[in-house]
C-alpha cells in the first residue's frame, strides 16, 4: 500500500493518485493533514497494540500503518478545515496542534516503509543555506550569498559582487513571493532590512533555467528560456527537454544523497557559457505543470518511482 500525506485537493497528490488507479494499482491512498478533526474513525493508536494504528483517507475509509510499505509525505503543514471560524483561539490551536502532533507521533510509532522523503530529511533539506553548503560540497557553483539584518552590510555585499536579489529564508503560506532586485540597497529604509533576516545573492546572468524533476535515480529535466529573473510567473516562453549531463546527475545525487531525500525539485541557472549554478532544491516541489509542456509522461515516471519503492514493480 501507498500512503500520501497532504492536504484537501492537492492537485499533484490527486493526479499521482488518478495515475495509479488508471494503471491498476488501486492500494494508492491520501491522507488528508487538515482534514483529521471531525473524524470519530481517524487517528488511532496503543501503545501495548491492542488495537490495530489507523489513520483517515481522503474518501472517508481508515487503513492500517501496517498495510503500507510506501508513504509520499507530500504536504504537512496545515490547519483543520474543520475548525476554521470556529470556537475561540485558543480552542483552535489546541485543534490544530493536537491533530497534527497525533498524525505526527502515529506514523513515526508505528510506521515502518519507506518514507518520500523522511520529515527529517525534508524538514532538514527545505533549510536553503544548508542546501547551499551541500551543493557546493558537491561541486556545484552556487551564489555567493549573505543573510543579513543590516543594510550596510548589504550595501558592502552590492559593491562586492554587483547586482543582487533577494528572497526569504523561509517564506510563509499565502501569496507566492518572488525573487526580486534589490538595485540600490542604500536608498531603502533600515527599519526594512531590520525586521528580519532575507537572503542577499549575487545575481546570475543569463536567460536559460533548468527544472530538474529527480525521482530516485531517475532525471527528467525542463530548459526554460527567459530573461525574467523569476520564471515561475510566466510559462508563456520556450520550454524544451534538458538532457542532464552525467556530471550534473552524479553532483544531483550526491547532493540528495547527504541531504537524505528520496526525490527533489531542484533549480538550476546555466550561465552564458553553459556551466550549471546550483540555486536550490524544493524536497516536495511542483512538478506536473512540465507534463504538457515537455509532453513527457511525469505522472507515469513518478509512479513507476513509487512502485518502485513499494516493490510492486508496473
Amino acid at each position: 500500500m501507498i500512503l500520501t500525506v497532504s492536504v484537501k485537493d492537492d492537485l499533484h497528490a490527486l493526479f499521482i493518485r488518478d495515475t495509479a488507479l488508471r494503471r491498476g494499482y488501486r492500494d494508492f491512498h491520501i491522507v488528508e493533514c487538515d482534514r483529521i478533526s471531525g473524524r470519530p474513525d481517524g487517528v488511532s493508536w496503543s501503545s501495548d497494540r491492542t488495537s490495530p494504528t489507523t489513520v483517515p483517507t481522503s474518501d472517508g475509509r481508515t487503513v492500517g500503518l501496517e498495510d503500507a510499505s510506501v508513504l509520499w509525505w507530500r504536504r504537512m503543514q496545515a490547519n483543520q478545515q474543520a475548525v476554521a471560524g470556529a470556537g475561540n483561539d485558543h480552542q483552535r490551536r489546541l485543534v490544530n496542534n493536537d491533530c497534527r502532533g497525533a498524525l505526527d507521533g502515529v506514523l513515526a510509532a508505528a510506521y515502518r516503509g519507506e518514507w518520500i522523503s523522511s520529515p527529517e530529511a525534508t524538514d532538514r533539506a527545505a533549510d536553503k543555506l544548508y542546501q547551499l553548503a551541500v551543493a557546493r560540497e558537491a561541486g556545484f557553483r552556487v551564489p555567493r550569498t549573505l543573510v543579513s539584518q543590516s543594510r550596510e552590510e548589504v550595501v558592502e555585499f552590492a559593491k562586492q559582487v554587483g547586482r543582487v536579489i533577494v528572497k526569504p529564508v523561509v517564506g510563509a503560506s499565502g501569496p507566492l513571493m518572488f525573487t526580486q532586485y534589490v538595485d540600490d540597497p542604500a536608498s531603502i529604509a533600515e527599519e526594512s532590512f531590520a525586521a528580519c533576516p532575507a537572503v542577499y545573492q549575487e545575481y546570475v546572468t543569463g536567460s536559460r533555467h533548468v527544472r530538474l524533476n529527480c525521482f530516485g535515480d531517475r532525471m527528467y529535466a525542463g530548459l526554460i528560456e527567459t530573461d525574467a529573473l523569476d520564471w515561475r510567473p510566466d510559462l508563456n516562453v520556450p520550454i524544451t527537454k534538458w538532457a542532464v549531463p552525467d556530471d550534473v546527475s552524479t553532483r544531483v545525487s550526491q547532493v540528495l544523497r547527504t541531504l537524505g531525500l528520496r526525490m527533489g525539485i531542484i533549480d538550476i541557472k546555466l550561465t552564458a557559457d553553459g556551466e550549471p549554478v546550483w540555486l536550490e532544491v524544493n524536497p516536495q516541489g511542483q512538478f506536473l505543470f512540465l507534463e504538457p509542456l515537455l509532453k513527457e509522461p511525469l505522472a507515469d515516471h513518478f509512479v513507476d518511482f513509487l512502485l518502485s519503492c513499494d516493490g510492486a514493480g508496473g
